[in-house]
């Protein structure tokens, strides 16, 4: 700087840094439901920055101005010449376009709908007589399957739906029935008796006669038919001739039609530019004016310190309340067993822990692992239930798939029969069966036969060794499983399982989204409910319940399933019950 001014040099280096300083700490904005702007400097100095709002306002309302008066009659003349030029071009492609379509003789339609293109006429005859032409051999094909089948006399479809032959043979089959009464006490020479042979062979004969005018029709059809197809079919050729024709003809036809297009395209955007000029150039009004200067400021805005402090503070307080309650909010599911009683007023019959290491079946093979323990639990817990003790008849049930009911149904055998007692489990899961892939078979035969009325019931039981529990699959997967389960075949069979069987375990489907549970509850002495812990939400199972309750099912008590101690409350008295008396060696051994 010299003298108070900067040198010449770096000029346009000083310019840009300014205008960035400018952008960077000048905000513009709107008013709400107003026309007005608000326009703020933000820096260090009050009287600087009150200087700088009033002079941005000021120069654009001046560039404003400027903008609006830069409409010249040069812009006009210009637009004026090219708009004369394109007129010309536009007549003159017209006049080429209708020329050519009269000296071609091509006649197009005019399109149906905006946006359409025009259709040749040639093109709708064909199209009319192809559609013609379809009709018509669907109608020769038909004809020819009535004549064919007329070579049979009397087995036609139209012989046999003929009204006159039909009373024909009605009368002929009364008269031979009365033929037959009269030989049974006469002989064929009783006058009487030829009488009726007579008339029965005079009906043969009309019979014969009218089937034969029946084929005589029917062959007078396809002939007719066959001579209607040929003739479409030599009109319809010669129609695609000339429309093979026509479009060897359209194609410079086409391009003249693509020039008026595209002059009449650039044409109508030089005339709206010409008029949008010429209303620009009549307004020499500015329409942007300052409301209220910009006043030096007796306060700095920012910062505020006391206040910024006291938002942070109150921000995070209710931050971390309002994380807290919805984390505790979407928490729905059920993680300890105590919780089942609590939340959905279920009484709880055990808890099982999660398997990770092996699968359910090898875990109830091993009578001392922590599943079975658990499982036992259970079974001593549903013998108090009902008065007589552990129910006869039960389904085991949950909210959704996969969170253990069929684990469950068939712990719950094994455990039974491990105790002297001869139990059955049913598969009534006939959407989704799991009971024959734990049992290595298939589900050929099996529940759905028996609700379908087949009584056999010794031919749908197979045994599983390993476990010692009789066992019937879901059978085929019916159509609607629902359906079967609405009449009275599901008691019928439980009534003649207990004949024979101790219990009657059945592994019922979900209840969300599905009638079977409910429907075999219903049927049952009652419902053992499955809930998974750590993954299902208690307002799903709330419903799940609800439903059973308005199907006037009866439920035992709730089991939680996949039970991880470490992630409850009370993870130490759990983990110390199931794993009490196991060691490392036990356990490998």
């Amino acid at each position: 700087m010299n003298n108070g001014r900067f040198p010449a040099q770096g000029r346009a280096q000083r310019q840009r840094v300014a205008g960035e300083v400018l952008l960077d700490h000048v905000s513009i904005e709107p008013t709400r439901l107003s026309r007005l702007v608000d326009i703020r400097f933000t820096s260090p100095d009050p009287a600087f920055s009150a200087s700088v709002a009033n002079a941005w306002a000021e120069n654009f309302i001046e560039s404003n101005l400027e903008r609006k008066l830069q409409s010249t009659s040069y812009g006009r003349d210009a637009l004026q010449r090219q708009l004369t030029d394109y007129k010309q071009r536009l007549d003159e492609s017209q006049r080429q376009l209708v020329t050519y379509a009269s000296n071609q003789e091509i006649i197009n339609l005019p399109a149906t709908s905006e946006g359409a293109q025009e259709r040749p006429i040639v093109a709708d005859n064909l199209a009319a007589l192809n559609s013609a032409l379809s009709e018509a051999i669907a109608d020769r094909i038909a004809a020819e399957s009535r004549f064919r089948q007329a070579g049979s006399a009397g087995s036609t479809a139209a012989a046999l739906g003929n009204t006159a032959i039909n009373n024909l043979r009605q009368r002929r089959a009364e008269l031979a029935a009365d033929y037959q009464q009269l030989m049974v006490r006469f002989e064929p020479g009783y006058p009487a008796a030829q009488a009726i042979q007579q008339q029965i062979d005079a009906l043969d004969s009309a019979i014969t006669r009218e089937e034969s005018r029946v084929s005589g029709s029917v062959q007078a059809e396809y002939r007719q038919a066959v001579q209607r197809e040929s003739a479409l079919e030599m009109r319809v050729n010669s129609l695609k001739d000339e429309y093979l024709d026509l479009r060897r003809r359209s194609i410079q036809y086409n391009i003249f039609e693509q020039e008026v297009d595209t002059n009449q395209a650039l044409y109508d955007g030089l005339l709206q530019r010409f008029e949008e000029i010429g209303i620009a150039g009549g307004v020499g009004v500015n329409n942007i004016a300052i409301v209220d200067l910009a006043d030096v400021p007796q306060i700095p805005s920012s910062p505020r310190l006391v206040l910024n402090l006291l938002i942070a503070l109150l921000g995070g307080m209710l931050l971390g309340v309002a994380i807290a309650l919805g984390l505790e909010q979407l928490d729905e599911s059920i993680g300890d067993p105590t919780e089942l009683q609590r939340r959905l007023g279920l009484p709880l019959l055990g808890s099982v822990p999660k398997v990770a290491d092996e699968t359910p079946m090898e875990a109830l093979l091993d009578r001392k692992s922590e599943l079975v323990d658990a499982y036992l639990a259970v079974q001593t817990n549903l013998g108090f239930t009902t008065e007589h003790g552990i129910p006869r008849a039960f389904s085991v049930t949950s909210t959704r798939p996969g969170e253990g009911k069929s684990t469950t149904a068939l712990a719950l055998a094994t455990i039974l029969s491990r105790q002297g007692r001869k139990v059955i489990l049913i598969d009534g899961d006939m959407r989704s069966p799991s009971v024959h892939q734990l049992a290595g078979v298939d589900h050929d035969r099996g529940l759905s036969n028996f609700l379908t009325g087949e009584d056999a019931l010794e031919s749908l039981i197979f045994k599983m060794e390993d476990l010692g529990v009789d066992a019937m699959t879901a059978g085929p997967i019916p159509p609607n499983a629902a359906e079967l389960l609405t009449g009275n075949r599901l008691s019928l069979l439980v009534d003649r399982l207990l004949v024979t069987y101790d219990h009657v375990v059945v592994d019922s489907p979900p209840v969300l989204g599905l009638a079977d549970a409910p429907l075999i509850g219903s049927q049952l002495d009652g419902v053992i409910y499955a809930v998974e812990s750590h993954g299902i939400r208690s307002t799903q199972v709330k419903t799940a319940l609800g439903r059973l309750v308005s199907a006037r099912v009866k439920v035992f008590g709730g089991i939680v399933t996949k039970f991880d101690a470490r992630k409850a409350h009370f993870g130490y008295d759990y983990d110390y019950g199931y794993g009490y008396g196991r060691d490392a060696k036990t356990e490998s051994a």
